[in-house]
């Protein structure tokens, strides 16, 4: 079967894959369509350490084929979202209901895989950018059949994040004031966040002028090239700051721009030895710094959830699907992506 391999030096669409089958509380899912989210791009960069050979792509949506003992909640035929979370679901985290806490997600990768009697690994328990993948129950979670699986393929990972950083962990008011730095699909996906939220004032900073139409129809009431213009809009600082771009210059100014209790959201994925600076005097003010894995959310839930808020015409989801690629234009995608030509590419099989 096809997939995009990353062996450590190069990436490669490959047509001799091979998946094993689904083991006790294990689905299989064939891959109908999958997103191209910049965490696959900081694995090949480096930005994501993980191990190679690697079958890349966590954004997926597709059909079950088969279900391993013990699956109850999807059969062969459903259309399934994926989630990269591979939850236990019997830790303290998972009990408390914070399922992005349980330590059996992180640093685990599995090798369900292999190519030439190779073994490869799994990224994010997931591996979308492949015809077939094997994923924990979990992780997989029934959709409407009317939802177009190339708009739910972003369900997983892209509205799960932007959507849930602003409803799970932020806990945005109605009325609040929201400044979202960076408009790719995280951001994008933050600023409707902030829209469902009810925000009175939501402000979208770009320094690419193309982007400012998408933006305002995803929420943003005003758009800006520059933080420095913020404080034009909002005088005091705002309520909530959300870094969508992973860099340490933005995280310092995500902090700077805060109002009084206000707080700073961090969802843009800087190198792992990055270091950012911020005056601490300044966080006497009931002001906070906030991390967030993969927007607080339950994806059971949330990913039902987001389907149908879709389903309604509350959630934008087709309106982030620029284009569609065969997976075999993975390197096309990416020179679009890199010039921000998309809101989000999706790779097709």
């Amino acid at each position: 079967m096809r997939g995009i391999v990353f062996d450590g030096e190069q990436v490669r669409v490959v047509d001799d894959l091979e998946v094993r089958d689904p083991g006790p509380g294990e689905v299989l899912v064939r891959i109908a369509a999958a997103g191209l989210c910049h965490s696959d791009l900081s694995v090949i960069d480096g930005t994501i350490p993980f191990p190679p050979p690697v079958v890349l792509g966590h954004e997926g949506a597709g059909v079950v084929e088969a279900v391993g003992p013990g699956v109850v909640h999807v059969g062969p035929g459903d259309h399934v979202a994926l989630s990269t979370l591979a939850n236990c679901g019997a830790c303290a985290d998972c009990d408390r209901g914070r399922p992005t806490m349980c330590r059996k997600t992180i640093g685990m990768p599995g090798q369900p895989f292999s190519r030439g009697g190779q073994p490869l690994f799994q990224f994010a328990s997931n591996s979308s950018f492949a015809e077939r993948t094997v994923v924990k129950a979990v992780q997989a979670v029934k959709i409407p059949e009317d939802v177009p699986l190339a708009s739910a393929a972003l369900l997983g990972c892209g509205v799960l994040t932007g959507v849930g950083a602003v409803l799970n962990r932020a806990r945005v008011g109605r009325g609040e004031t929201v400044v979202v730095l960076g408009t790719g699909g995280i951001g994008l996906n933050v600023l409707q966040g902030a829209r469902l939220a009810g925000a009175l004032t939501i402000v979208a900073v770009d320094t690419n002028p193309a982007k400012e139409a998408v933006a305002r129809r995803f929420g943003a009431t005003h758009f800006l090239a520059s933080t420095d213009d913020v404080r034009s809009v909002l005088p005091t600082g705002a309520d909530h700051v959300f870094e969508c771009v992973g860099h340490t210059g933005l995280v310092r100014a995500a902090i700077d721009l805060l109002d009084r209790r206000g707080q700073a959201v961090l969802l843009g994925v800087t190198a792992p030895k990055a270091e950012a600076g911020f005056l601490p005097a300044a966080m006497f003010l009931d002001k906070s710094i906030l991390g967030c894995r993969y927007g607080s959310s339950r994806p059971q839930k949330d990913i039902a959830l987001y389907a149908e808020l879709y389903r309604s015409g509350s959630l934008l989801l087709d309106e982030l699907v620029t284009r569609t690629y065969p997976v075999e234009e993975f390197a096309r995608a990416v020179e679009d992506a890199g010039r921000g030509a998309v809101a989000r590419a999706v790779l097709t099989f």
